[in-house]
């Protein structure tokens, strides 16, 4: 039996509060104990249709081995991949469980298809998309991303989708629109952690427009070369890499560009500890932890948590000027 990574300090878990009722919570929600989530009914059309160009489908037919996906663009990362046992193993998905492990074996009662989602707010052309038709608006992109949880563990991920701004210029944004708001699937029968109130449901999440318009941030359905899991957030999840991994927003169903700053869960939650922004910041300590190193998944030994964790370069200029100890 393999062994799991090894689980975060007590000190290191999200939220105290969430953390002493955890046992409760377990015991009272009584999840299914399913196997390995399904990766949902799209994946035939998934792993047949092209990726952009010529080239054959990055994404895995039922059964194969996950592909070894080496980096492409400008903004991926040479360092080694976190492996995909790792990966769709061990996350936070609080809808299917508290435990790290739970999601993996509870979110099987998801079901990515049929999936719409609706784009709305501030565009001159809101819509109701279903989800293949979305995803075939746009070739399939390769991206291998370091992913830094808020607990101070870190992964690095190859995931496969298309950059959200190409989405927003479709809709096309009015004058008015300065962030954009995502919102998670509400539905307990199909989100069982959605009956109790760990979270004030439906998940949600936003970013400010010029963050969302940037090349790095991806609307992601797929990792390692294969349709997304349902434990990582099928069938659309957000990437936004240089931020804290709760930012990324899983199994999304709305995006609203809205004129005010829209409320995040995490920030409501818990204003103290997560803030609206949650750029990597080694320089600024979580209230129960340092943020000054991470423990990657996979390695023994923490290593130093980068400034935007590695990605300054392409994205500090956002930031010119701002107080990014008061706007953590």
């Amino acid at each position: 039996m393999r062994q799991k990574p090894p689980e975060p300090l007590g000190s290191e878990i999200t939220s105290e509060s969430l953390y002493l009722r955890r046992r409760e919570f377990i015991k009272s929600a009584a999840f299914f104990t399913g196997t390995a989530a399904a990766v949902g009914a799209g994946l035939q059309l998934l792993s047949n249709r092209p990726t952009g160009g010529d080239g054959p489908s990055l994404l895995a037919t039922p059964g194969e081995a996950p592909k070894v996906v080496r980096p492409r663009g400008p903004y991926d990362t040479d360092e080694r991949a976190t492996s995909y046992e790792d990966a769709t193993t061990y996350n936070n998905f609080y809808e299917f469980g508290l435990d790290k492990g739970e999601p993996a074996e509870n979110a099987h009662t998801l079901k990515p298809r049929p999936w719409t989602v609706v784009i709305d707010g501030e565009v001159n052309k809101p819509q109701r998309v279903d989800m293949d038709t979305l995803q075939s608006w746009f070739p399939l992109e390769e991206r291998v991303y370091r992913m830094r949880c808020v607990e101070a563990w870190s992964m690095v991920i190859p995931w496969l989708g298309f950059p959200l701004a190409g989405l927003l210029r479709r809709v096309e944004p009015t004058s008015k629109a300065k962030y954009v708001a995502f919102t998670t699937l509400k539905d307990p029968e199909q989100m069982p952690g959605q009956k109790y109130p760990v979270l004030d449901w439906p998940y949600v999440e936003g970013l400010r427009l010029d963050e969302a318009l940037h090349p790095l941030t991806l609307m992601a359905v797929g990792m390692y070369g294969r349709v997304l899991p349902n434990q990582n957030g099928a069938p659309l999840r957000l990437v936004v890499p240089w931020k804290y991994g709760f930012k990324g927003i899983k199994s999304i169903v709305r995006i609203s560009l809205t004129e005010k700053q829209p409320p995040t869960t995490w920030n409501r939650s818990n204003p103290r500890e997560y803030g609206f922004f949650a750029n990597v910041n080694p320089e600024v300590a979580h209230p129960r932890w340092s943020q000054a190193s991470e423990r990657r998944i996979g390695e023994l030994r923490r290593r130093p948590t980068l400034p935007f964790n590695g990605y300054a370069e392409q994205v500090a200029d956002l930031y010119k000027g701002m107080d990014l100890r008061g706007n953590f």
